[in-house]
């Protein structure tokens, strides 16, 4: 390897690699870098991972059926399927907006220094935010055994990414390189260990792998699940459903919400925008209401909808090519034309929509 952007790919037992996901970890390690080599002057961010190196990460997902054995027999067709993670959970990422995290055509060409007739350049003349809203992990991925104990014996390169599937660039492989001989030999003034990233806009194509569904239905070990940062809380939970005998002769539900982790790709999405939305609507509300529910300044316009005000068929459309992939393939039309009609959904718009 000789170019920054050679890439390694690393997978282990039964993994698909596709095209999609290799165009998706290279646009996003350009606008990593892009945020790395900004000319701008620093902006302030609401929060943010620990680590200054950043690498986008994959989560395997699993097809998952949504009625029991019964009907699905009947019903093997597809339509009731759905992509879900098991190895995480709502615990295990939290969301920040990195500026100037945008790169154009042509390698690293970061949008937000442009001083061209863009859109990116009218943006940034009328003062508004560029760059894009990303998913850091804050936990360990954490699979069902036999896995868990493969990962204590070689732990994941990047912290919070996959152990079983992940891509560096040579750029990214030197500096994970440098940094591991320095804490091998003890020193203590080494680089920051890496932090896995998502993209917001991006975010399905970094979901890998559709197996079968022979990883779900397994317990996690006791201590290694998802959302291990908050078991007390999720403990907690289950003492006052079975004080309240709220699921009193319902033990097969009760299982199934507190023992086994499955986590459906459109739920992750849905997460993950409302974190950002909170996050932006928590910075921006000067006097909040203590006793008010949801957003007071800014809302998702997607997923902040009421009965009395359904959705307009735009969103649905962003938001059906933000989910295939279409925001990062289409990245120059999405990023530099002036149709600003699905920012939102692409994970561009910092401030979301006032309310």
């Amino acid at each position: 390897s000789s170019g920054d952007f050679d890439l390694h790919v690393a997978m282990k037992w039964t993994t698909l690699v596709s095209v999609r996901a290799v165009n998706s970890f290279l646009q996003a390690s350009a606008d990593m870098a892009a945020a790395a080599s900004t000319t701008n002057p620093p902006s302030p961010t609401d929060n943010g991972p620990s680590s200054p190196f950043l690498v986008p990460s994959f989560v395997r997902v699993a097809y998952v059926s949504e009625e029991n054995s019964k009907v699905a027999k009947w019903r093997m067709h597809g339509d009731f399927f759905h992509p879900a993670a098991w190895e995480i959970c709502k615990d295990s990422f939290d969301m920040t907006w990195i500026p100037n995290s945008l790169s154009g055509g042509g390698g690293v060409n970061g949008l937000c220094d442009a001083d061209s007739n863009t859109a990116v350049a009218r943006k940034l003349s009328e003062r508004q935010d560029c760059g894009q809203w990303w998913a850091y992990f804050t936990e360990l991925q954490m699979p069902t055994s036999p896995e868990v104990y493969a990962n204590e014996k070689t732990p994941p390169p990047v912290l919070g990414g996959s152990n079983f599937f992940w891509m560096v660039t040579e750029r990214q492989r030197v500096e994970l390189v440098q940094g591991m001989v320095c804490r091998h030999e003890g020193k203590s003034d080494c680089p920051a260990e890496p932090q896995a990233v998502i993209p917001l806009g991006d975010l399905e194509s970094f979901l890998v792998n559709f197996t079968p569904n022979t990883a779900l239905g397994k317990k996690h070990v006791k201590g290694r699940r998802p959302g291990y940062s908050q078991e007390d809380d999720r403990e907690a939970d289950r003492q006052r459903v079975l004080e309240r005998k709220q699921l009193q002769d319902h033990e097969e539900i009760e299982k199934a919400l507190f023992d086994y982790t499955i986590y459906p790709a459109a739920l992750f999405h849905k997460d993950a925008t409302l974190k950002a939305a909170r996050a932006r609507d928590a910075a921006l509300t000067t006097h909040r209401n203590a006793e008010a529910v949801g957003p007071q300044t800014v809302k998702s316009s997607y997923y902040d909808v009421t009965i009395t005000k359904p959705r307009g068929p735009v969103l649905g459309w962003c938001q059906a090519a933000a989910r295939r992939g279409l925001c990062t393939l289409y990245a120059d039309y999405f990023r530099t034309s002036n149709d600003e009609r699905c920012m939102e959904a692409c994970g561009l718009k910092r401030d979301f929509a006032p309310l």
